[in-house]
C-alpha cells in the first residue's frame, strides 16, 4: 500500500523559508516523477511543480525562482526548498506522483503559512 508522508511545514515570515520533505513507501519511488502540490483554503488542490525520475525540475509560474526540487532515492524521499515565501503561499503541501488524482491514495499533507 502505497504510503506518503510530507513534514516541514510551519509558519513563517514573508520573504522566509522552508524544505519540505516528503517520503514514499509502497511504491518503486525511483521510478516515478514526483511532484509537490498544495491546496489553499477554499481553492482546488494545484501542481507546484515536479521532479522527474532522471531529475529534471519543472514549477508552476507561481513559485518559479523561489522554490527547487530535490530527490534522495536511496531514501524515497523528495524535497521541496522553498524561498522568499509569500503569503499567497499559504496552503497545505502534498506530495504524489505526477499526476496523481483524487483516486490515488495521498498523505495528511504539512501546513506552511506564511505570515507576519
Amino acid at each position: 500500500q502505497v504510503q506518503l508522508v510530507e513534514s516541514g511545514g510551519g509558519l513563517v515570515q514573508p520573504g522566509g523559508s522552508l524544505r519540505l520533505s516528503c517520503t514514499a513507501s509502497g511504491i518503486m519511488f525511483s521510478i516515478y516523477d514526483m511532484a509537490w502540490y498544495r491546496q489553499a483554503p477554499g481553492k482546488l488542490r494545484e501542481l507546484v511543480g515536479f521532479i522527474t525520475s532522471g531529475g529534471t525540475t519543472r514549477f508552476a509560474d507561481s513559485v518559479k525562482g523561489r522554490f527547487t526540487n530535490s530527490r534522495d532515492s536511496a531514501k524515497n524521499t523528495v524535497y521541496l526548498q522553498m524561498n522568499n515565501l509569500k503569503p499567497e503561499d499559504t496552503a497545505v503541501y502534498y506530495c504524489n506522483k505526477v499526476g496523481a488524482t483524487r483516486l490515488d491514495s495521498w498523505g495528511q499533507g504539512t501546513q506552511v503559512t506564511v505570515s507576519s
